[in-house]
């Protein structure tokens, strides 16, 4: 039997952990600080970010103490391939945003968010549309990251879950509050090499701890797993978690803006690498603390209070000694608070852009005026989080609805970039449709049963294509992409018909896709609109030019570095 009391840090230890830890980042983020912060640096930090802040960055804000408290869940309900299929699809989406993002860049090297492209390209629907939804994920990205801070406090001293949110929220708003996003990538550096330190000596001792390989044939002996759980290859894990995620998690790689402030923030030429190493970083770190929920599973362990967003912290508690549990506490504090002061910047960053400066226009926006309207956002955006995390909802169900939502964009976003015929009207109806069936299907408002459910499974069958197609699409081009797409489609009818009913979660992610890629096509083929793509550089760009800006990691400023690009080009004439 597994042990049944947990161990506490107490309330003393708790309080010096959070002052060590948010006084450490406030204490950097003082040596960034500025008496007049620039408007453009508090959003994107100059688009001059060199390899090692951003792509720890990048990192950090993916592996948040949602991933972690998810990827434990997914462990506990679907067994071994439940951190696989949570873990494995996640990191390779980070991976597939690099060909989009080397797009986006090309036609819009200085935007600060993707709504203002949007806005760009088609007009205000579009951009509130995509900002609007950009604002419902990050405040409920925000409120998650509260609501796994506060079961974390709560379960590990004697402070209610109440007052840990407010003590998670004090703390992040604290150090972002004044630098914005400089502040949030900054301070992301030294958390993510904190957490995926603790990582690395965490999980291996609670494995060891909890009776190491035999706990796995003492689980199996005493029932505690059924097997579909034991398979690596569960079909019940790949249809609940893996597909629905696979769906969810490309949205998101295009429809947060915490992914998009980090593209437009990093040197251009250092894109790739910056996502590679995220991708990496993330698969390994994500799937090893999976794997505590599956010792949980294996151990025959009851979430406390039957709530399971306390499973994580449970475990530590459990079978981790005082020192390696303060450790552990350190990195889940770590892995919210890098993704919390991210929901805080990509808000601020698209009420100033989005809301303010798009409503007034890019030349006459005032400076001074959009950096306190984003400030004024952080605390209104950590009130309403704080508010909503009172609910406390399941972390898992959240993500996934906040990524199928974000489905509706995918198509319509992506196809903005390279088709020169999407207008506004096949933008907006493609998602707003996509919206008016996504709803129904998901909250199981229509009942998928008989003939009823079969126009739903063959759209939810060129939801497999579009996907596949979309993937396929950003590395090898459009006719691959459209081989892919057709293939998949063809080749997956035969087993999701009369199937796909049983699995509203995926039925709906599927159904989101499919719809705004058909609407979105139909409109656009009829089209007779040729978008010239070069004048969205002209209509994005810099709110404040005239303050110099410069990279958190000491980068030449950028006006210096033009001034050395030009001497260098007129010397090498000179040798000429």
């Amino acid at each position: 039997m597994p042990p049944q009391e947990i161990m506490q840090l107490g309330i003393g230890a708790v309080i010096v952990l959070l002052v060590v830890f948010y006084g450490g980042t406030l204490l950097m983020t003082f040596g960034i600080g500025r008496k007049q912060e620039n408007a453009d640096g508090y959003m994107t930090a100059g688009n001059t970010i060199g390899f090692g802040i951003s792509a720890a960055s990048m990192t950090a804000t993916w592996i948040w103490a949602s991933s972690m408290y998810a990827s434990a869940t997914a462990g506990y309900t679907y067994g071994i391939s439940g951190p696989i299929h949570y873990g494995l699809w996640g990191a390779l989406m980070i991976l597939f945003i690099y060909p989009f993002g080397r797009r986006i860049r090309t036609v819009a090297p200085r935007a600060h968010t993707l709504a203002e492209v949007m806005y760009a390209r088609h007009g205000r629907s579009s951009q509130l549309m995509l900002a609007g939804s950009n604002v419902l994920g990050s405040v409920i990205s925000l409120t998650s990251n509260f609501i796994a801070g506060g079961a974390l406090i709560a379960m590990l001293s004697p402070l209610d879950f109440g007052a840990g949110i407010l003590i998670i929220a004090g703390g992040v708003l604290l150090y972002t509050l004044w630098s914005g996003f400089r502040a949030s990538v900054l301070t992301d550096f030294a958390q993510v090499m904190a957490m995926l330190g603790a990582v690395v000596i965490v999980i291996p001792v609670i494995f060891v701890a909890a009776g190491g390989p035999s706990m796995f044939e003492a689980g199996v002996a005493a029932g505690h797993v059924t097997p579909q759980q034991q398979d690596f290859f569960s079909s019940d894990a790949f249809l609940n978690q893996g597909a629905p995620y696979i769906a969810a998690v490309l949205a998101y790689a295009i429809g947060n803006q915490t992914i998009a402030q980090r593209l437009f923030a990093v040197r251009e030429d250092l894109i790739k690498p910056t996502f590679i190493t995220a991708t990496i970083g993330y698969g390994a770190t994500v799937i090893g603390i999976g794997m505590v929920g599956v010792m949980a599973l294996y151990l025959g362990i009851d979430p406390m209070n039957g709530d399971i967003n306390n499973l994580l912290p449970q475990m530590a508690a459990t079978y981790l000694p005082w020192a390696l549990l303060a450790l552990a506490f350190v990195m889940i504090i770590g892995a919210l608070s890098s993704t919390a002061d991210s929901d805080l910047a990509a808000l601020s960053s698209i009420v100033m852009t989005d809301v303010y400066g798009q409503s007034v226009g890019k030349d006459k926006a005032n400076p001074r005026t959009m950096l306190l309207i984003g400030r004024l956002t952080m605390i209104v955006a950590t009130g309403a989080a704080l508010f909503f995390a009172t609910s406390q909802f399941n972390i898992l169900d959240l993500l996934v609805f906040v990524g199928a939502l974000w489905g509706c964009l995918v198509f319509p976003v992506i196809a903005s970039f390279y088709w020169k015929k999407v207008t506004n009207v096949a933008f907006t109806a493609a998602v707003l449709t996509a919206l008016v069936v996504f709803v129904p299907v998901r909250f199981e408002w229509v009942s998928l049963t008989g003939l009823l459910a079969l126009p739903f499974e063959i759209l939810a069958t060129v939801g497999i294509g579009v996907v596949l197609g979309i993937m396929a699409f950003g590395f090898f081009g459009l006719r691959t992409g459209a081989a892919v797409g057709v293939l998949a489609t063809l080749a997956a009818a035969p087993f999701t018909l009369f199937f796909l009913r049983d699995y509203t979660v995926l039925s709906a992610s599927l159904i989101a896709y499919a719809v705004s890629f058909l609407v979105c096509s139909l409109l656009s083929f009829r089209s007779k609109q040729r978008f010239d793509f070069s004048t969205i550089k002209d209509l994005t760009g810099d709110f404040d030019p005239e303050t110099e800006t410069t990279d958190v990691a000491g980068a030449v400023p950028r006006d210096t570095a033009g001034d050395a690009e030009g001497a260098g080009t007129t010397a090498a004439r000179a040798r000429d």
